[in-house]
């Protein structure tokens, strides 16, 4: 499921093991530096790539796994 990956590159790269679907990544902590690492993990780990404004728009996991998901809708 993509949004257990996505939880588990947040939790490794936020360095915390309570991340839930609906928390901000804001809110959490995160910033540009670590965004650009969960973006670089997005394309090694799950093969998409977020644009960095698609990451701003869906801040929560629930909603950045969302918008992978209709991604590889759109490729199939």
């Amino acid at each position: 499921m993509i949004a257990d990956r996505v939880r588990a590159i947040w939790c490794r790269e936020l360095q915390r093991d309570d991340i839930s679907a609906d928390d901000d990544f804001f809110a959490l902590g995160g910033q540009s530096v670590i965004m650009v690492r969960i973006q670089g993990a997005f394309i090694e780990e799950l093969g998409a790539e977020v644009p960095m404004d698609q990451l701003f728009l869906n801040p929560t996991v629930a909603s950045i796994s969302a918008y992978i998901e209709s991604l590889s809708a759109v490729t199939k």
